[in-house]
């Protein structure tokens, strides 16, 4: 009975013992992601003539808001805003820039800037709001990670927004720079936009 007693005891002990030591755990480090201003592209092709020309531009300015850190790079883009500088258009063609400027988005109502908002899902897929001609519309857009960057594509028709007008400005302005062969001139509404966004790592 006494060694039952003092087994009992001991194995008592053994078991405080072991439940009052400290579990050392390290701590996992998560890493961040997040965006800047310049860290941020955007290209544009636009088109020409009736065999459909590409011209290729950018913005060199771009302002955003409503930026959070999150783990995965696409959910850095979530109902972040964003802000175009008209001014910042560029061409390598500062007559074109020109034209580009007073013509076609000077023709437009309330467009010294284009704004909007855009997210991704995460499934290569999202949808950015336009703020164009006083007219807002929503437009899918697709995406990839390449490593740390997200290049971001989608495709506007300025029809959508109303800018009958504002093409046929630009196109009487670069009517003999708009003809092919055949003769006729034409400015294309459909416009293609590349964004490529470099993601920061914050640990």
């Amino acid at each position: 009975m006494k060694k039952s007693l003092i087994y009992t005891a001991f194995s008592l002990l053994l078991m405080f013992s072991f439940s009052c030591k400290k579990t050392t755990k390290t701590p996992i480090q998560e890493t961040n992601y997040s965006i800047e201003n310049d860290n941020i592209t955007l290209s544009w092709t636009a088109y020409k003539t009736t065999e459909k020309v590409p011209v290729k531009g950018t913005f060199k300015e771009i302002e955003i808001e409503n930026v959070t850190k999150a783990l995965n790079p696409a959910e850095v883009i979530k109902d972040v805003k964003f802000s175009i500088p008209i001014n910042s258009i560029f061409s390598k063609d500062s007559i074109r820039d020109f034209k580009l400027r007073e013509s076609l988005f000077g023709t437009m109502k309330n467009t010294s800037k284009i704004k909007g908002t855009i997210s991704l899902d995460i499934n290569g897929k999202g949808e950015a709001t336009i703020s164009l001609n006083g007219i807002d519309k929503t437009i899918p857009v697709s995406y990839e990670i390449l490593e740390d960057n997200i290049k971001i594509n989608t495709k506007i028709d300025l029809d959508n927004w109303q800018a009958q007008a504002a093409i046929t400005a630009l196109n009487e302005v670069c009517s003999e720079k708009h003809k092919a062969a055949d003769g006729i001139s034409k400015t294309w509404s459909e416009v293609d936009i590349e964004v490529i966004v470099k993601t920061t790592k914050n640990n």
